[in-house]
C-alpha cells in the first residue's frame, strides 16, 4: 500500500472550526476560506486602501464605491494616508506586516473584491485586494 503526503504548502484548505468563527473578520465567506488558506501560502498580498478618520465619510465613500466609484480617483481625493499618492496603493505585503485588524481583513479577501469599513487605531479603512 502507497500512501501520498503532499510537499509542504500544499495541503488543501480545511474548513474552519465554528468555534473560531467568532475570531474571524466580518468580511470572510465561511464557505469560500480556500482564499484565506491559499494567501497564507502565497505568503503575500497586494491590496490598496482609503483611510479616514470619520466613520459617517467612511460609509458614504464605501457605498460610492459600491455604487462602482474608481476606487483610485476617490483614494486620492479623499484618503488621510501618503499612498493616495498612488491611488491608494499599499504594493505586497506580506501577514503581520499591517496591523491585525486589516491583516485580517486584507489576507480574508478575494483578488478584486472589497472589504466592508475595517477600524484601526488609525481610522477607517477601506480595502481593495488587486492580487
Amino acid at each position: 500500500m502507497c500512501s501520498f503526503t503532499p510537499p509542504a504548502g500544499l495541503n488543501p484548505p480545511r474548513r474552519p472550526d465554528p468555534e473560531a468563527q467568532e475570531f474571524l473578520p466580518e468580511t470572510v465567506n465561511p464557505n469560500s476560506m480556500g482564499s484565506l488558506f491559499s494567501s497564507k501560502s502565497s505568503g503575500k498580498v497586494r491590496c490598496s486602501h482609503i483611510l479616514v478618520k470619520d466613520q459617517a465619510r467612511a460609509q458614504q465613500l464605501l457605498q460610492e464605491l459600491q455604487n462602482g466609484g474608481d476606487f483610485a480617483q476617490l483614494a486620492k481625493q479623499n484618503s488621510d494616508c501618503p499612498s493616495k499618492a498612488n491611488g491608494g496603493d499599499l504594493g505586497a505585503f506580506g501577514r503581520g506586516q499591517m496591523v491585525p485588524e486589516f491583516d485580517r481583513a486584507a489576507f480574508a479577501l478575494e483578488v478584486g473584491a472589497l472589504s466592508d469599513l475595517v477600524k484601526t487605531r488609525f481610522g477607517y479603512h477601506i480595502i481593495k485586494r488587486t492580487a
